[in-house]
């Protein structure tokens, strides 16, 4: 019986996911995926004749990646954890790439062609510290060389083969701050320098072969030093004082150290205020930031100073490149009048530019940022060069020759928050798309889809029918469609920049660097928040177009002020932005509009009083009728407390007429002895809900607890607040509780004793799903609660509700008790999450599957009915016929579960999901480094014909059996004929 039921189980659960497969010639046509990188922080060039030439970089998304010169494409790449931040990355022995990442404590050797880790060493140390790596330039193929590696306060060197520590020196002084660790060109002897406390430079001198110090020297400033070091030559540094107003030039010389100071206000006329030295790195020059304007300073004998440039212009420089003996170059870029100024000078000759360029680039780039030079050889043995540079929206771009040969928009790897917007309508009388076929073109199509159809299809035609789908698709169309599948993306990175994307293939229709959020003299620190819809016009008003509200501040902390933007979602025109006086701390989209469309938002500041916008008084008006039975709570995860607040009148102190005052008319105080905070989820403000009538399996009926009040809580032990496996299953377990955001009361509590986080939650309708690990178990489990309101359980009598006597239109009041039951489960699940989400379709309708981005950067869907919490061993016939599955202890997975089939969306962070006009289609967006957009029908397409429907073949079978008709119909008359004249 066992068996029979495991099998009937087997069959029951593939058949729930063959919607989720692909056929080989349908990859791509519902589904894209972009591959991007971040920011570029360092980068290193390699262009040897032999091999592709490429540039390795490192990225802000803790990204390493080598790309092509040519395109700019993607050879390979790796994304490490978040806590494994690399450090400095370098090319040794021209084939090997070596990282240094987790502040000095991981090294790792790459294969320059592929990508393939060679070697990796852990570093042991427990001192923090700033982390180094340096490469000698005069490494030997044929011999095991050795690489300087400085981090955890410890100084390694590291052999280049295997990664073995060959040695370690330890600094063990406790104020010493080590800022510099460099090697001159043959020579075995290497420097460690830095700072002890404030006032004390020291040099440390020490044997490259054994690891042993051979001097000691150190030299007192009484100004005191801020940190900033430039490495000059050899035996020359310079030091910014405590002040930031004077250069101290440091000469060691025998092991000695001399000092030479000099006023950067003397070096500079007029120049003061706060000075800071910028990191390139050149020979006898060093640079000087104060404000806008740039200084670059020469190193003469005996430490004096003298100024070569002064540069007003935003700028970014490069470090200077080795290309002949005895002599280098860098690249200094400024940006103006929307070009790029790119120069290459000497270090030792500012009379001439060995390249003097302009180039046109887009405005939304913003400034440039950093830049990366190489050199080449030209045709006529002249000195060429290429540069790369970083712009403030962190995108990539590469210059050569006056042009810009390739760019990539790599800010799209850093999405903080999305939102849709629907497509214009297709005006009548203008065409859209113009597609031309011819009568050969259409049998050549319909004759390769039967072959694909029979399974008769070659490769060639396999390929030939995916492009003959892909060019007559019209999921690029900048017009809406009526199935509601092609729509705008509108994401905002953390750079400050908003994009539009297509649904259909992911292109940029247009993207603004937001100037709110751009780094000024009134704001140092702008940074972006959220996104939301602020006006959606209706279908009717066919001259507005919707737009988005942009929220940011100006400031780190939580109590710096706002800053709000208004773009326009078709054309991404700025409408109008403010910045505002008061802080946000919380904003809740209200549901209401006025008679424009725009949404009302309540912005909510550190001091917990509520600003109402937009600020009209059709808006007060619309407000103040709702005012008394509108609640808002927040979160202090640091002080373990949950809080409901009312709004109250007017702010007295604040004389504005769109500033509410808030009370305190709850609090929920976690003992922080015992629980904290960890994980926190609430039903999408703009889900549907069919129906709230649930009917079970005996044809009983059950009411659904429907309430976007609802909030769910994960709180843990303060001990198993760390990662996997850090307690014992003794010292942890995991609370979970649902609370009414109204009122304050705790409508279900449940513990899961030996258990703990990472929790990832998702709540849909009147069930939550939550994803922790069990320490007991030592694995992954997902435990569901449905909640059900009995309060309704007098409205099953037929008759009561054809006479109208029930009670379904009865206003409900979260302040009467309500009567709840609830139901719960928990299963087994093999991964681990970075995510979770649910679909949701326009009407609700559909049956629900569950969206899991696993920790191998996959998004799987599994359906609802999987963490049904009624499953049971041995379910009844009519809970058979209900579609309640047989319980098991862990839930399966299966390959084509995947709707992201064999792609990896690299450091996956989000999903989202948004209903398609058709109900049984549900868009699913996932963001993280990279992108990936697809459709999924979670019950199947039961309300349409899939795409590659055979309009041709339908037609065929319709005229065989026409003419099958007709023939019989022939031959029966003959025969007819015949019987009556015998």
């Amino acid at each position: 019986m066992a068996i029979r039921v495991s099998l009937t189980f087997f069959f029951l659960f593939i058949s729930l996911n063959l919607s989720s497969a692909l056929y080989e010639d349908q990859v791509g046509l519902m589904d894209w995926h972009h591959k991007y990188i971040g920011k570029v922080k360092q980068a290193v060039f390699h262009t040897q004749k032999a091999g592709r030439k490429r540039v390795i970089v490192s990225t802000e998304e803790n990204v390493i990646a080598s790309l092509d010169l040519r395109r700019g494409e993607i050879f390979w790449r790796h994304v490490l954890a978040r806590n494994d931040v690399i450090d400095a990355i370098d090319i040794t022995l021209g084939k090997y790439v070596i990282t240094l990442s987790s502040e000095g404590s991981v090294v790792r050797a790459w294969n320059l062609p592929d990508g393939q880790m060679i070697w990796e060493s852990f570093l042991q140390g427990s001192t923090p510290s700033k982390s180094f790596l340096s490469i000698p330039v005069n490494l030997k193929i044929d011999k095991d060389n050795i690489i300087i590696v400085f981090g955890q306060g410890c100084l390694y060197a590291i052999s280049s083969i295997d990664g073995e520590v060959l040695w370690t020196k330890q600094f063990t002084s406790e104020s010493l701050e080590i800022q510099q660790v460099f090697q001159p060109v043959d020579s075995d002897i290497i420097y460690a320098i830095g700072f002890v406390g404030s006032l004390k430079f020291v040099s440390y001198q020490i044997n490259a072969n054994s690891g042993e110090v051979i001097k000691q020297s150190d030299a007192t400033f009484p100004g005191g030093f801020s940190g900033d070091l430039a490495y000059v030559s050899s035996d020359t540094l310079v030091a910014l004082d405590s002040t930031r107003s004077i250069l101290v030039s440091l000469t060691l010389q025998d092991g000695d150290i001399s000092l030479h100071q000099t006023h950067v206000s003397d070096l500079v006329e007029g120049l003061f205020g706060i000075s800071s030295i910028l990191p390139s790195k050149h020979t006898d020059m060093f640079s000087v930031k104060s404000s806008s304007v740039t200084v670059f300073i020469r190193v003469t004998g005996g430490g004096n100073l003298e100024v070569l440039e002064k540069v007003s212009q935003p700028s970014a420089v490069s470090d200077s490149l080795a290309i002949l003996e005895g002599q280098q170059a860098f690249a200094l870029v400024q940006l103006h009048d929307n070009k790029v100024h790119l120069t290459v000078k000497f270090d030792n000759d500012w009379s001439s530019d060995l390249i003097k360029e302009r180039i046109e680039i887009d405005q939304q780039r913003g400034l440039v940022q950093k830049v990366f030079i190489n050199s080449y050889i030209r045709t006529d043995k002249s000195y060429g060069f290429r540069a790369l540079i970083v712009m403030e929206d962190h995108s990539l771009l590469l210059l050569q020759q006056g042009e810009i040969v390739w760019s990539r928009e790599d800010g799209l790897a850093s999405i903080i928050d999305t939102s849709t917007s629907e497509l214009p309508f297709a005006k009548e009388g203008v065409s859209v798309a113009k597609v031309e076929h011819n009568l050969f073109e259409w049998l050549k199509g319909h004759v390769l889809k039967l072959k694909g159809t029979l399974m008769l299809a070659s490769p060639d035609d396999i390929v030939a029918i995916q492009g003959m789908r892909l060019k007559n698709s019209e999921k690029t169309k900048m017009t809406r469609d009526h199935n509601g599948f092609r729509k705008l993306l509108i994401v905002l990175t953390r750079a400050g920049k908003l994009y539009a994307l297509h649904t259909g293939d992911g292109r940029v229709v247009w993207s603004v660097l937001l100037p709110s959020l751009r780094r000024s003299d009134a704001c140092e620190s702008p940074s972006g928040l959220n996104l939301y819809q602020w006006q959606v016009p209706h279908h009717h008003a066919m001259d507005e177009n919707p737009s988005v509200l942009i929220v940011g501040r100006c400031g780190h902390g939580p109590d710096a002020p706002g800053v709000l933007s208004f773009v326009d979602s078709y054309t991404g025109k700025e409408l109008s932005s403010s910045s505002l006086t008061h802080s946000i701390a919380q904003v809740i989209p209200l549901p209401f509009t006025d008679s424009t469309e725009q949404r009302l938002h309540l912005l909510i500041d550190a001091g917990n009083r509520a600003f109402l916008y937009p600020r009209t008084p059709e808006a007060i008006d619309i407000f103040e009728k709702e005012r008394p039975n509108m609640y808002w709570y927040s979160i202090d995860d640091k002080k373990n407390i949950i809080k409901g607040y009312a709004l109250q009148h007017n702010c007295i102190e604040a004389s504005d007429s769109y500033c509410f005052n808030t009370k305190e008319v709850w609090s929920i105080i976690f003992p922080t002895e015992s629980e904290k905070i960890i994980a926190c989820a609430t039903r999408k403000s703009n889900e549907v809900v069919h129906t709230q009538a649930k009917v079970v399996a005996d044809h009983d009926l059950m009411y659904k607890y429907i309430s976007k009040n609802l909030l769910f809580t994960a709180t843990v032990a303060p001990k198993a607040a760390g990662e996997v496996g850090s307690v014992t299953p003794e010292e942890s377990w995991l609370v979970v509780y649902l609370i009414d955001s109204i009122t304050g009361r705790i409508l279900h509590r449940v513990t899961h004793h030996g258990s703990q986080g990472p929790v990832h939650a998702v709540f849909s309708e009147n069930w939550v799903v939550y994803h922790y690990f069990n320490l007991r178990a030592h694995r992954y489990e997902m435990s569901v609660i449905e909640i059900y309101d009995q309060s309704r359980a007098d409205n099953k009598d037929v008759w009561k509700l054809i006479l109208g006597k029930h009670n379904l239109t009865a206003p409900v009041s979260s302040y009467s008790r309500p009567e709840v039951v609830v139901k719960s489960q928990s299963y087994f699940f093999t991964h681990s999450l970075k995510t979770m989400a649910a679909t949701s379709t326009a009407k609700g309708i559909t049956s629900k599957q569950l969206l899991i981005g696993t920790i191998g950067d996959q998004v799987l869907a599994l359906d609802k009915r999987f963490v049904d919490p009624r499953r049971s061993l041995n379910p009844t016939q009519a809970e058979k016929e209900e579609g309640i599955l047989p319980l098991t202890d862990a839930l399966p997975i299966i390959p084509q579960s995947y709707i992201s089939h064999s792609i990896q969306v690299e450091g996956l962070r989000h999903i989202i999901t948004v209903p398609a006009k058709l109900e049984s289609t549900s868009l699913v967006f996932a963001y993280g480094v990279d992108l990936f957009f697809t459709r999924i029908a979670p019950s199947r397409t039961y309300d349409s014909l899939t795409e590659d429907f055979s309009y041709a073949l339908l037609l065929l079978t319709i005229i065989g059996l026409v003419a099958a008709i007709f023939v019989t119909w022939v031959l029966s008359e003959k025969k007819d004929l015949r019987d009556k004249w015998r």
